[in-house]
């Protein structure tokens, strides 16, 4: 059975917020002006008989409320506060996306692997950047950019084998959704979020090896569970 350790500094989740145009605006400026992060308006969830669905219109959207709303994603990604208003304006339910590849990367695991690393990493005193939770049980570690050509083999160095876990690198050409975004029933929050002190994000190479170890310790659970 994994034993999942007292997690240090990392808050309770919130409670969920209503997906208000005034306060998506308002992160998606937050963002670019506080952190020089780009920031482009995904899909969004609209009323649909007694519940809700994706502005994308598919009955089985994979996330609901909170992916991009067409190919052309990249080129509408911006850092311009005016640019961000006007598309707001546009789109005032409109779900915040981040590009990935380009301020930051991000290291995504299963979120019961994702609270042991953040854990172990505080205790140790590791550099940490920003992390968020979503509503599929998922973690997100921000890292500087290049994880993606770094993470399999630094994983194969610490004796893993990359394809056995549940590690996943966003990276150039993809995005995540940013607080206070809404997926299905859920909302976007952070586990550990943005400050001063965290203005210089870690290198892949300095959360690897607590990430790989809390996800093979999973792994190595739930194996134990269906046996």
């Amino acid at each position: 059975m994994l034993c999942v350790e007292e997690t240090i500094g990392v808050m309770d989740a919130a409670a969920i917020p209503g997906q208000r145009g005034a306060l998506l605006l308002d992160s998606a400026l937050r963002y670019t002006r506080e952190r020089r992060w780009d920031v482009f308006p995904g899909t969004w969830l609209e009323p649909a008989g007694s519940g809700e669905r994706c502005s994308c219109a598919l009955p089985a959207c994979p996330a609901p409320g909170a992916h991009a709303a067409g190919p052309d994603w990249a080129a509408l990604a911006t850092g311009s506060a005016v640019s961000v208003r006007a598309m707001w304006a546009q789109r005032p339910y409109a779900s915040v996306l981040l590009p990935t590849g380009r301020a930051f990367d991000a290291l995504e695991v299963p979120e019961t692997a994702g609270f042991l690393a953040l854990a172990r990493m505080e205790r140790l005193k590791v550099t940490l950047g920003p992390v968020t939770r979503t509503p599929g049980r998922r973690m997100l570690f921000f890292v500087l950019p290049g994880a993606a050509g770094q993470a399999d083999r630094r994983v194969r160095e610490l004796g893993w084998e990359p394809s056995a876990m549940d590690l996943v690198v966003r990276g150039e050409g993809q995005y995540v959704a940013a607080p206070p975004t809404r997926v299905g029933r859920g909302a976007v929050q952070w586990a550990r979020q943005p400050s001063p002190t965290d203005r210089w994000l870690p290198d892949v190479a300095e959360l690897i090896g607590p990430l790989a170890y809390a996800c093979g310790q999973e792994g190595s659970s739930d194996r134990a569970r269906r046996t």
